[in-house]
């Protein structure tokens, strides 16, 4: 017994699987395959793609099989040494066209419907002292199905028995429900923290999400130490807080108390969360909130009866939250929330219990209101159609939907499998943050946790969203449609404030309102102000900014031209009114709070300034040749106005006007970044200094270089970063990008891995309060425009590698003008593979026209010293 259930099974056969007395090869052309063929259909009806290897021709394989799957699995035949493949189907069998091994071909389907190595169960004789070599048989089926778990059929012959017997336990393990597994690949899987102490950190790091909802990763059973979370993406309270609903994955144990044993493992590659043990008091468990569809979501579990009580499947949020029950039948439904916006949920529980072993399958699905009191029909209604795929089903088609996404977004890393691991989490946390259709409101946080209260922030246009834009396009637009929808409010905010066109606020929620708080209480008590609502507007160019980068990258003019025009047009009409002029013709932006905010209320931020001045020039730019063209060129006067800081004898931007008479203090004297300065030396003493909490004149550098003098890039970062304390998670990961950019990749490889260990190590300690999805974004920043040096350039793809000397090879899959592109950077060459013609450059050469298929360009490989535009 193997004790395990799996996806797939490699067998190989020649007909002696049979429940008479092998011969070897089949002495009888007509043997009888009855036993075979009835568990392989069975296989294929429960789920399961099964493969029989011959070294026959196929015909007379499936001849003899005469096997007529039903699906939803599949049956292939590969046969004559690997040359041929058959799909075998109800209505017979049929070639598969395509090149290369028929095997490899196999393992690559396997693959894209997310079946790899562990998931996968080979059959195979062994090989016994005196066998024929190598040379004269086929390869072993692990080398093409490496990890997957093997069971020796007998070294003289086909075991048809004990082949049969193992064929027969999937069968049965399916039959009961029990717990699947996941492919432990320590690549794509993330044990999580154990402990009381860090418990809350560990829900959020093992949160799951398909961008409409997520949940947290909290034990079943949950105990004092948990803070259990189910989520909706942009259902907010009447507090303007993401409204917290109704929970699906909790147990209440006939004794509370520490945990049950059982590590818990994310699997990021599957998108699922799984507990295992070897402890016979342990529970195993595997959940999912589906990616294939986003309203179900499903959890099966097993173990000591005591730790699997039956009841209500469904909790209340907390004791203080306003929930309400119901039970229909055999389904049971829960709702949070009021008339302003509500979240229902709907779940049914089968359970199985045989003396203290139980087994709990649970199906759920959920529906939202974000104006209105959320319907239980409707979550109703969409468990029946859950319930009829059933949770095996669902779970396959789930796999399968991460593995085509993985197949836009995936990170290779040569030589730091930590890199590569803490990468892929960043970005299977990115591609959980928002749908791929309607609006996404992606908080500071997403749907990790509660910091923050799900408030929208600038880090979801110029952080989280650069990298959608590259890894999964739709959900990038699904961003800017939240943004474009609340264009009414933002244009009202203008005109509250006596100006034109658009003002979006610091932090937002539901409506587009400002919610951001107007004070806390400090250390000492007394309450502080917050400026950075009144006062923080590079927000407005920020919104513009990242609706330009949507269609540069993807190439989507009919979105500027069309729905994403105000975006541009009405921030530069804010950006028009809100410059002030002076006597000499100097333009000014008065008052302000830029990224750094160690230093509030200040004039003529540069960064603030320069975003303006592009966004006044993007603006401009939809006017000309209209009936706006002399507003576009008033927009273009006030842009050439723009006080930016720069000085040429210095070779510096001035962060803000009076900047450099301030203390010149440097993170050296202070201690060793990332740490929060303000609280260590006071917000007074700091805001005297030169101590910047973030990348502020850098941060421009890094979305707007073209705006900055050609060869400030390096000064700016040598005078800067040794003054910055990254007291803001956003920080590391842009500086990163910078370094790397000017030709340090040494420097910018340890501020990457300060970034992309950040809530894996909870190296702020407020990782507990969800996932910092700003960061996530920078660290896949950091790695395409900085390591790799992507960029858009008119269409082309431009590459100017730098590479860090630990790192052999940095290979990055994305989708580029509309169409799926890997980038592949070693020591000398760069590899591009695409499917439709693409121009690019590389290092500062070409461009290169790249044929469908595979192109590598050779680079000089050196590391540069200069600065990279």
């Amino acid at each position: 017994m193997i004790g395990a259930t799996f996806e797939a099974i490699a067998l190989r056969w020649d007909g002696a699987a049979q429940s008479d007395p092998p011969s070897d090869p089949p002495s009888d052309p007509t043997v009888d395959a009855s036993g075979l063929r009835e568990r392989l259909e069975a296989l294929s009806a429960a789920g399961v793609h099964v493969v029989l290897v011959s070294e026959g021709p196929p015909e007379e394989t499936q001849r003899r099989l005469q096997a007529r799957p039903g699906g939803p699995g599949t049956l292939h035949l590969c046969a004559e040494r690997g040359s041929t493949l058959l799909a075998v189907t109800g209505d017979g069998s049929a070639p598969v066209p395509g090149g290369g091994g028929a095997l490899g071909r196999l393992a690559t389907f396997f693959e894209d419907r997310g079946v790899t190595g562990g998931l996968t169960l080979v059959l195979e004789r062994g090989r016994a002292p005196g066998d024929a070599t190598v040379g004269d048989r086929p390869p072993p089926l692990t080398d093409v199905f490496p990890r997957a778990a093997v069971v020796d059929t007998g070294v003289a012959v086909d075991d048809a028995g004990q082949v049969l017997s193992v064929l027969d336990e999937q069968l049965t393990r399916r039959a009961e429900r029990r717990v699947p597994q996941i492919d432990q690949d320590p690549a794509w899987t993330v044990p999580l923290p154990e402990g009381r102490d860090h418990e809350r950190m560990a829900e959020a790091l093992a949160t799951l999400s398909n961008g409409c909802a997520g949940t947290r990763g909290s034990r079943g059973e949950v105990g004092p130490d948990a803070a259990p979370l189910f989520l909706v993406n942009g259902v907010y309270g009447a507090d303007d807080h993401l409204l917290p609903g109704p929970l699906w994955t909790g147990f209440d144990p006939t004794d509370p108390g520490l945990p049950g044993p059982g590590q818990r493992m994310l699997d990021l590659r599957g998108g699922t969360l799984y507990r295992f043990g070897d402890d016979a008091g342990a529970l195993r468990s595997l959940r999912f909130v589906s990616l294939a569809s986003p309203e179900a979501m499903a959890l099966r579990a097993e173990g000591p009866a005591s730790l699997l009580p039956t009841g209500d499947p469904l909790r209340s949020p907390s004791p203080s939250a306003a929930c309400t029950f119901e039970r229909r039948g055999d389904h049971y439904g829960a709702r949070t929330g009021d008339h302003g916006s509500g979240i229902a949920v709907a779940a049914r529980e089968r359970v199985v219990t045989s003396g203290d072993h139980r087994i709990v399958e649970r199906l759920a699905t959920w529906s939202a209101d974000r104006t209105g009191a959320a319907r239980l029909d409707d979550a109703y209604g969409r468990l029946v159609a859950v319930e009829a795929r059933g949770f095996d089903r669902s779970l396959a088609d789930h796999r399968h939907a991460w593995a085509r996404r993985w197949a836009d977004a995936d990170v290779t890393i040569d030589g730091d499998p930590a890199a590569e691991l803490a990468a892929r989490f960043a970005v299977f946390q990115l591609l959980s943050a928002a749908a791929a259709h309607g609006e996404s409101a992606v908080g500071a946080r997403g749907l990790t946790g509660t910091g923050y209260a799900g408030h929208v922030f600038w880090d979801a246009d110029v952080f989280v969203l650069p990298a959608l834009v590259a890894i999964h396009p739709a959900a990038a637009r699904s961003m800017l449609e939240y943004r474009i929808r609340r264009l009414p409010t933002a244009r009202a905010a203008a005109l509250a404030l006596g100006r034109s066109g658009a003002r979006f606020p610091w932090e937002s929620a539901g409506d587009g309102s400002d919610v951001t708080p107007r004070e806390v209480t400090g250390p000492d008590g007394e309450p502080v102000a917050i400026s950075t609502g009144p006062d923080e507007e590079h927000i407005v160019a920020d919104v513009a900014w990242a609706a330009a980068h949507y269609a540069d990258w993807t190439g989507d003019a009919d979105f500027l031209a069309g729905p994403g025009r105000p975006l541009l047009v009405d921030t530069a009409r804010y950006w028009a009114s809100r410059v002030e002029s002076d006597a000499d013709g100097r333009g000014h932006i008065r008052g302000v709070v830029g990224p750094d905010e160690y230093h509030v209320h200040v004039d003529d931020n540069a960064f603030t300034n320069v975003m303006a001045r592009w966004n006044l020039r993007r603006g401009a730019a939809f006017l000309q040749g209209t009936h706006g063209a002399d507003e576009a060129s008033t927009w273009l006067g006030l842009a050439a106005s723009l006080i930016d800081g720069w000085d040429p004898a210095t070779q510096l931007y001035e962060q803000f006007d009076g900047y450099f008479a301030h203390e010149p203090l440097l993170m050296s004297e202070v201690g060793t970044p990332p740490m929060a300065v303000d609280m260590l030396l006071g917000a007074e003493r700091v805001s005297g200094s030169q101590l910047i909490k973030q990348a502020d004149v850098l941060m421009a550098h890094h979305l707007v270089p073209e705006e900055l003098e050609r060869g400030s890039l390096r000064p700016c970062l040598d005078f800067y970063e040794p003054r910055t304390a990254h007291g803001s998670s956003l920080s590391p990961a842009i500086s990163a990008s910078l370094w790397a950019r000017a030709g340090d990749p040494e420097r910018a490889l340890g501020l990457f891995r300060m970034a992309a260990r950040l809530d894996l190590d909870d190296t702020t300690g407020t990782t507990a309060d969800g996932l910092h999805l700003a960061t996530m974004g920078g660290v896949w920043q950091a790695l395409a425009f900085g390591f790799l040096g992507l960029a858009a350039e008119a269409g082309t793809l431009v590459v100017r590698p730098s590479l860090p000397a630990a790192w052999g090879a940095l290979a990055l899959s994305f989708r580029f003008a509309g169409q799926p592109v890997r980038v592949r950077a070693d020591a000398d060459h760069v590899t591009v593979t695409c499917r439709a013609p693409l121009t690019v450059a590389v290092d500062g050469e070409g461009p290169t026209r790249c044929p469908p298929g595979t192109t590598a360009i050779r680079w000089t490989g050196a590391r540069p010293t200069g600065e990279r535009r």
